[in-house]
C-alpha cells in the first residue's frame, strides 16, 4: 500500500470520526481519487504572510491529506507562488484554495445525488472537487466552471492526469455552464451574496443547488429547491459551510477611526456576532446588512460602508464599546439579541429563502413569517 493510499483512508476514517461522511459511494470517491495530483504547490501560513510548498518537500504529502485548506492563489495572481518559492514568504489575501474535506464532504452529501443525475460545479478550483463528482458520478455527466482560465486548464490537464474528463469552462459562474443543457444538480464552491438567476434556469424543476451564504455576519449552507424558470425555494442547513465569495460578490473593506474614544459597558462579547458557533450570528447578521466584523489581535471592531463603527473590548471581566458615525450599530445589536431571546433563539435551521428572479428573501419558519432581503 502506497503512502498516499493510507493517508486516503486516513482521511475518511477523520471525516467518519466528525460525522460529516455517511454515505458509501462518498467514501469510495474520498478513498480513489488522488487528492495530491491537484495539489502539487500550494502556500502555507508563514509568520511574515504565506510561504511556498510544492511536491517533493518535507511534509507536503502529509499536508495534502490532512483536514485543512490549501490556499493555491493569491490576489488572483498566480505568480505570486513563484515569488514565495525564491524570494520569500508572501503577504496577499486568498483567492483560491482546495477546500477543507470536511466542508466538501458535507456539501456532496447535502447535494443529494443519484445516479444519472448531471451535475454543475461553480468554482472548478484545483479541480480535486470535479475529480471526487465524476467518481461518483462519471465524468460525462460533470460540468464545471471558473472564471479564472489558469485554474481551469490546471485543473483541466491534472484531471486527466488521475483519469477524468468533466467538462470544464472558463467563464463567470454567476452565469452558469454556456453548455445549453439543464442540470439536475448544482452545487458552488464559493460562496455568494444572492443565488445568480441563471442557476435557477439551468436547473430542472425540482433539481437542488447547494451554495453558501456570502454575508459579513451569519453566512453559511443553503440547499435549494429548483422551480419553474428563475425561482426556487430552499432552507438554511443545521451544518455550517464557509466560503471564499465568487469575485463579483466580495466585499470592500472598511476602515475603523482612530483616535479618542468614549466607551460605555456592554453586556455582549463580540463574539456573539463573529463566531460561527454563536446561536445568535445568522440572526445577528439579518439585522445588521452590510456590516462587517474584524480583528486586529485583541482589539474588535464593528463598521459599517455608511461610516458607522464600534470599537469593542475586553475589560477585565466586563465588555466596553465605543460607538461613532451617523448610526449607533452597538444599540442594533443588542436590541436584536433582546429580541432574538424573545423568538426563542432560532438557530440557522430555522430560517428559509424564496426566491424569484433577482427578488429573493430570508424568512423565518415559513414563506409567510417575518422576511429579510437576502441582499439588501
Amino acid at each position: 500500500m502506497s503512502n498516499a493510499t493510507r493517508l486516503r483512508r486516513r482521511l475518511v476514517e477523520h471525516l467518519l470520526g466528525e460525522g460529516v461522511l455517511h454515505d458509501a459511494r462518498w467514501m469510495t470517491a474520498f478513498r480513489t481519487v488522488p487528492r495530491h495530483v491537484f495539489l502539487p504547490r500550494f502556500f502555507v501560513p508563514a509568520a511574515n504572510g504565506w510561504a511556498a510548498m510544492e511536491s517533493g518537500d518535507d511534509e507536503w504529502l502529509a499536508r495534502v491529506y490532512s483536514p485543512e485548506v490549501l490556499v493555491v492563489q493569491l490576489d488572483d495572481d498566480s505568480g505570486l507562488w513563484e515569488r514565495a518559492r525564491y524570494l520569500g514568504a508572501q503577504p496577499g489575501t486568498p483567492t483560491s484554495s482546495s477546500s477543507q474535506p470536511t466542508i466538501m464532504a458535507i456539501m456532496l452529501e447535502e447535494l443529494r445525488v443519484a445516479d444519472g443525475n448531471r451535475v454543475l460545479e461553480i468554482g472548478t478550483g484545483t479541480g480535486y472537487n470535479a475529480a471526487l463528482l465524476c467518481q461518483r458520478l462519471g465524468s460525462g455527466l460533470v460540468y464545471t466552471v471558473d472564471i479564472d482560465p489558469e485554474l481551469v486548464d490546471a485543473a483541466r490537464k491534472r484531471l486527466a492526469e488521475a483519469g477524468y474528463a468533466p467538462s470544464c469552462a472558463a467563464a463567470d459562474g454567476a452565469q452558469g455552464f454556456p453548455a445549453g443543457v439543464l442540470y439536475d444538480r448544482v452545487i458552488c464552491t464559493c460562496s455568494v451574496s444572492s443565488i445568480p438567476p441563471a442557476w435557477l434556469e439551468q436547473t430542472v424543476p425540482g433539481g437542488l443547488i447547494v451554495t453558501t451564504l456570502n454575508r459579513p455576519i451569519g453566512g453559511g449552507l443553503v440547499r435549494i429547491v429548483a422551480g419553474e424558470g428563475a425561482t426556487g425555494h430552499g432552507r438554511v442547513l443545521a451544518r455550517d459551510g464557509r466560503f471564499m465569495p465568487l469575485r463579483a460578490h466580495r466585499f470592500k473593506p472598511s476602515k475603523v477611526p482612530e483616535g479618542d474614544l468614549v466607551w460605555r459597558p456592554t453586556r455582549l462579547p463580540m463574539g456573539v456576532i463573529t463566531e460561527v458557533r454563536s446561536r445568535f450570528e445568522f440572526f445577528a447578521g439579518l439585522q445588521l446588512p452590510g456590516a462587517t466584523a474584524t480583528r486586529d489581535g485583541r482589539r474588535a471592531a464593528l463598521v459599517h460602508p455608511d461610516g458607522s463603527w464600534v470599537r469593542h473590548r475586553q475589560a477585565g471581566s466586563e465588555f466596553e464599546v465605543a460607538e461613532g458615525g451617523p448610526r449607533r450599530l452597538w444599540e442594533t445589536v443588542e436590541h436584536a439579541y433582546e429580541e432574538w431571546l424573545d423568538l426563542g433563539q432560532p438557530w440557522r435551521d430555522r430560517f428559509g429563502l424564496s426566491l424569484d428572479g433577482e427578488n429573493q428573501v430570508i424568512w423565518l419558519d415559513s414563506p409567510d413569517g417575518r422576511t429579510w432581503p437576502l441582499c439588501p
